[in-house]
């Protein structure tokens, strides 16, 4: 009899709200998972879920239970790596979930870095420019950039995204070049369709006044990249992040415009569930963000004026 494991079982299903997601989570067949839950209710003498042919619920002794399994669980695996952490030891699987564009152009080299530290950590990465539910893809952490809705999570600042405009050489020379964002409503414009309000480009006086300028859409996608690229092909003007265009506009493919204006920079977070106890590897992990981004961010080097 295993009870650790029927435990980590029981939690897992509830979590996850099915045999089939627990399964994946462990790594076990569900045959197995179901053995488990069947067994721990046989050992108890009691029902702890309740089983449709639709869904999962817990019973009030259910609900009883996981609150006291969860931190039982909990405490051990926090016992554990207390022990690995006064050893200089650090282990396990880190899900990290990631915008999809930084992630790819900036997480590289950060997490190279830790792992070089901690060789035994096993990164398992999620890379999306939506928001993914932190509990239902069971994510340790996440790096979002933006205001954050979701007051129910936890946040560390990393680093301030500023925004650049600009379009290619061939672009500007064929077009002109706007001199005041109200000239941007007679222009070409690739915008960036999650967000609200993509057709409206926002941007602040000396006096630190909001202002707004309506842009004509010829083009608007999910990805930055895709839209920086387009830019660069001539396609139009685009508002992206500088962790995006720096690498265009280095390469001489995109020239920033309109540089006195001053347009929108928005935070960015390290995220995580606001869980009893965090993890030491999750723990250790957030810090070396925050260290690894503490100054001015290298990509916003390219885009000075």
């Amino acid at each position: 009899m295993d009870r650790f494991a029927d435990l980590t079982t029981f939690i897992a299903v509830v979590e996850t709200g099915s045999f089939t997601a627990a399964a994946e989570r462990l790594e076990a067949d569900k045959s197995v998972v179901s053995r488990r839950i069947a067994a721990l209710e046989d050992r108890l003498g009691v029902q702890l879920l309740r089983r449709t042919t639709r869904q999962l619920s817990l019973t009030d002794t259910g609900k009883s239970f996981y609150e006291h399994s969860s931190r039982i669980v909990s405490d051990l695996l926090e016992a554990e790596s207390a022990v690995l952490q006064q050893h200089g030891k650090l282990s396990g699987r880190l899900r990290v979930a990631l915008p999809l564009s930084f992630g790819i152009r900036h997480m590289g080299a950060p997490i190279d870095r830790f792992n070089a530290r901690h060789p035994d950590v096993f990164f398992d990465l999620d890379l999306s420019d939506r928001l993914v539910d932190l509990l239902q893809n069971d994510i340790d952490v996440a790096v979002r950039i933006g205001r954050l809705t979701d007051s129910t999570l936890i946040a560390r600042r990393l680093f301030e995204s500023r925004t650049v405009v600009c379009a290619s050489p061939a672009y500007l020379e064929k077009h002109g070049v706007p001199q005041e964002p109200a000239d941007l409503v007679g222009h070409d414009c690739l915008t960036y369709s999650l967000v609200n309000d993509p057709d409206r480009w926002d941007w602040f006086d000396d006096q630190g006044e909001h202002h707004s300028v309506q842009v004509k859409a010829v083009m608007s996608a999910n990805n930055g990249d895709l839209l920086s690229q387009a830019a660069a092909d001539g396609l139009g003007i685009v508002m992206q992040p500088t962790f995006i265009a720096h690498a265009y506009v280095r390469a001489g493919q995109l020239v920033p415009i309109l540089e006195d204006t001053r347009w929108p920079s928005t935070p960015a977070w390290a995220v995580y569930l606001p869980t009893r106890h965090l993890s030491y590897r999750v723990r250790e992990f957030i810090d070396f963000l925050v260290d690894y981004f503490a100054d001015t961010p290298y990509w916003d080097e390219d885009c000075e004026p």
